[in-house]
């Protein structure tokens, strides 16, 4: 399965090629996490990640314990399978 990329910071590198959108919810499907996202240019957009990227993006959000990550701004590129 190829995963789509997400960052909880704005890229550094090839910066044209990552959109930016809003987590609206996160949910886990087969396995995979499923980070759904109101993008910026419009249009919600579904992204599928592994546990362990979900854990490292979360975790760079800096969220306080009791905090949602829902209405964190990421940056991602679509890439599907």
């Amino acid at each position: 399965m190829n995963h789509d990329r997400i960052h909880a910071r704005e890229p550094t590198h090839d910066v044209d090629r990552w959109s930016v959108g809003t987590i609206e919810r996160i949910d886990e499907r087969d396995g995979h996490c499923v980070f759904e996202l109101q993008a910026d240019s419009g249009g919600t957009v579904e992204l599928v990640v592994t546990p362990a990227i979900q854990a490292l993006v979360l975790r760079r959000l800096e969220l306080k314990a009791d905090e949602s990550p829902v209405g964190a701004r990421v940056w991602y590129r679509k890439r599907g399978g």
